[in-house]
């Protein structure tokens, strides 16, 4: 059994949102015929009440679709002060979820979301505490190993992968060392609003150099507010989880058709398993 899984970020609902590019996405959600649906946090640009609720209305045309969805920095409030500090995730909680670390299971893939914002000590890089990365090994510790494990995050675990300026989330190699462990296969982040997809060994050594975490970043899906190279671009992926291999579809919006359509394809062989190319079946290797 596999999984289809749409991966989309930094919605941004509010003056930034992009209503032609939101009903692009939403047209071709049914070819892509995902078993979920993934957002990985800034739904709003101002966590105001009305932008969470345009976000509520727009999940509800999803309703077909299970989802995972978790905050991202933009949806604390930032300039109110006291609600930042005092109840950040007030209307979060109210108008999308109650749960800001999410668990969802599809196919042969298990999800954990884990909420990085950070509003009292990290708004902008985000952080994640222990007893976050502790709730997701007792998750994945139930979990067979033939499953795959899936993290889902805003903010971003490696630094910036070209000329616009980044950094890690602080405690980010803490984090990675402790996902290895837990036998993660893969990490969904948004936050840079520019996409990446590579391996956590591009950055970090680790514990395990044969043990990297596939790392997988969405740009901007629906939003004005595109960096670096996909500056004023809007994109999304689809993750295929075979028995084999994960695949990861790119894909960008193109404004003189007015759709999303494939740019690049990405093919990792899963832990203990070799890559099949060009038609040559191979069997599981042993690390």
């Amino acid at each position: 059994m596999s999984a289809r899984i749409l991966h989309i970020s930094d919605l941004h609902f509010g003056p930034p949102f992009v209503h032609t590019v939101a009903e692009a996405l939403l047209q071709s959600i049914p070819s892509l015929a995902p078993d979920a649906i993934v957002v990985s946090g800034d739904l709003t640009q101002r966590a105001k009440r009305y932008q969470f609720e345009e976000a509520r209305q727009f999940f509800d045309r999803l309703s077909d679709y299970p989802m995972l969805v978790i905050p991202g920095n933009h949806d604390v409030a930032l300039w109110r002060i006291f609600e930042r500090l005092f109840r950040p995730h007030a209307l979060y909680r109210e108008i999308i979820s109650p749960d800001l670390n999410p668990v969802l299971q599809v196919g042969n893939a298990v999800l954990v979301g884990l909420d990085s914002t950070a509003p009292r000590r990290s708004i902008s890089n985000g952080r994640l505490d222990r007893h976050q990365l502790e709730h997701s090994g007792k998750v994945f510790a139930d979990v067979p190993d033939d499953k795959v494990r899936i993290v889902v995050a805003h903010h971003q675990f490696a630094p910036g992968h070209d000329r616009v300026f980044d950094v890690s989330m602080p405690g980010a190699r803490r984090a990675i060392d402790y996902f290895v462990d837990q036998k993660v296969e893969m990490i969904l982040g948004g936050h840079l609003h520019r996409s990446y997809i590579g391996n956590s060994l591009d950055f970090f050594p680790g514990h395990h150099r044969d043990r990297g975490v596939i790392i997988v970043q969405c740009g901007t899906t629906t939003s004005c507010r595109g960096k670096g190279r996909e500056r004023n671009e809007n994109t999304f992926n689809l993750i295929e989880t075979g028995e084999q291999t994960l695949a990861i579809t790119h894909y960008l919006y193109f404004e003189e058709v007015g759709r999303f359509a494939p740019l690049s394809k990405h093919n990792f062989p899963r832990p203990g398993r070799a890559l099949k190319v060009a038609g040559f079946a191979s069997e599981p290797v042993t690390p």
